[in-house]
């Protein structure tokens, strides 16, 4: 039996790694070796494809990139923000209703996007921000706050409640010992949300794609999708996109990796 764990591990990290694999063997091949061969290694490389994406005269994917950053890093900011004032609250009042509405924000983490989808573009046309960044980046913080939520409570809880105490004595208001006192030893939980908000509200593409509509924008994974055509797709292109579209993502979980784990460990072992 001691083959099966090793041999378990390699089939999940197989799973893993030959769609890595495909994406950074192909960017470097031309369009007619990707089809006939596609796991066949790139000899001789080429950086056609790369250059070819980032000089498209439609400057597809600097658009793109640019409404993902946007859209992105003023979800997560917002999100943030918030998560850690309500998170913050919940855990440090005791009273019935504030467990009810911890419940409802727990529900609301079962709940797939798609379901409310269609309802939650009602509310965005009537209120005028239908096909708009703004649109996208209210119903980001909209759907994904009960993580944040979820995520700060738990890490809140073992932040020692006399520090607090301590500030309100010295003449601090409860802004200021939230914002001075409190949110400074939220780091870790601070990495863990921006890390899986962000790569989720990065990688998202049904949500940009309805909310957004086929002409009035596109982010990073929309545009991979609009540059496929009807009836062909240069396949080099394709996979230029793909590997770019995944380095923002890599840099960012590569730079907040150490407070990421302690935001986990954190949360779980305190409360």
């Amino acid at each position: 039996m001691r083959w099966v764990r090793p041999s378990v591990a390699v089939f999940v990290g197989a799973i893993f790694f030959v769609p890595l694999y495909l994406v950074l063997a192909n960017v470097f091949k031309q369009g007619a070796r990707i089809a006939s061969s596609p796991m066949s290694l790139p000899v001789p490389p080429t950086l056609g494809n790369v250059v070819a994406v980032l000089t498209r005269p439609d400057q597809l994917f600097w658009v793109s990139l640019t409404n993902s950053v946007v859209v992105t890093a003023l979800s997560v900011i917002v999100l943030i923000v918030l998560s850690a004032m309500l998170g913050h609250y919940l855990a440090r009042t005791r009273r019935t209703w504030t467990r009810v509405l911890t419940l409802i924000l727990l529900a609301g983490l079962m709940i797939p996007p798609q379901v409310i989808l269609i309802p939650i573009t009602d509310v965005l046309r009537v209120a005028g921000l239908m096909t708009t960044l703004q649109g996208l980046v209210l119903f980001n913080v909209g759907y994904y706050v009960p993580f944040g939520v979820f995520v700060f409570t738990g890490f809140i809880r073992g932040v020692p409640v006399e520090l607090e105490e301590a500030a309100v004595l010295d003449g601090a208001s409860r802004t200021q010992v939230f914002w001075r006192i409190v949110f400074p030893l939220l780091r870790p939980a601070t990495a863990s949300v921006m890390i899986f908000l962000g790569v989720w509200i990065w990688n998202d593409f049904i949500d940009p794609l309805i909310i957004l509509g086929p002409s009035q924008g596109t982010t990073i994974t929309t545009g991979i999708y609009r540059s496929i055509g009807q009836y062909q797709a240069d396949l080099g292109s394709v996979f230029a996109l793909m590997a770019l579209a995944t380095l923002p993502v890599l840099v960012f979980y590569l730079a907040l990796q150490k407070q990421f784990v302690k935001g986990l460990t954190g949360g779980a072992t305190k409360g």
